[in-house]
């Protein structure tokens, strides 16, 4: 038992590590009969230890690395959303009204379908005139096709609104 805890000692930073030098004295010490009954067992989970063990190592140190770079990559390659947006928008119609995160959630996933759909019809209605461009034309007939009746006038309404503040600044 003291043996057990000296070599857990030397290598006391990752459990793995720990079998691996066990084995090693137990193949050094093969005369004493009972050591190596009792290690034979153990000696036979510590050859994959040991293989395990420098493959961690090695893993472990790129990997940690690679998984902060990972976690920094997650950091800048934030998914955009349309909440802040949102928020804004409530604000100007109803400046005491809050939103939950669910209620905003929702919101946000509505804005993505519907802009997907917009953009594959545009897509689709700029493949039908063969032209290579979506132009603010193809995105207005979008619009028409897929918002219903008043929405789309309103919604073509703002969208010349802003085209028309954008090419006057």
């Amino acid at each position: 038992m003291a043996p057990k805890g000296k070599k857990a000692e030397a290598g006391a930073e990752p459990k793995a590590e720990a079998p691996a030098p066990k084995s090693q004295p137990a193949a050094e010490a093969p005369p004493s009969e009972p050591k190596a009954a009792e290690a034979k067992p153990k000696a036979e989970k510590a050859p994959a230890k040991k293989e395990k063990a420098p493959k961690k190592k090695a893993a472990k140190e790129p990997g940690e690395e690679g998984e902060k770079k990972t976690k920094k990559k997650a950091k800048v390659a934030k998914s955009e959303t349309y909440k802040l947006y949102i928020y804004k928008v409530l604000k100007q119609v109803h400046p005491d009204t809050g939103i939950s995160s669910k209620a905003m959630s929702i919101m946000n996933s509505f804005i993505n379908d519907i802009f997907e759909k917009v953009a594959t019809e545009a897509s689709k209605l700029s493949r039908y005139n063969k032209k290579p461009t979506v132009t603010s034309r193809e995105i207005q007939t979008a619009v028409r096709l897929v918002l219903p009746g008043e929405l789309a006038k309103h919604a073509v309404s703002e969208g010349t609104k802003a085209v028309t503040k954008f090419t006057s600044a």
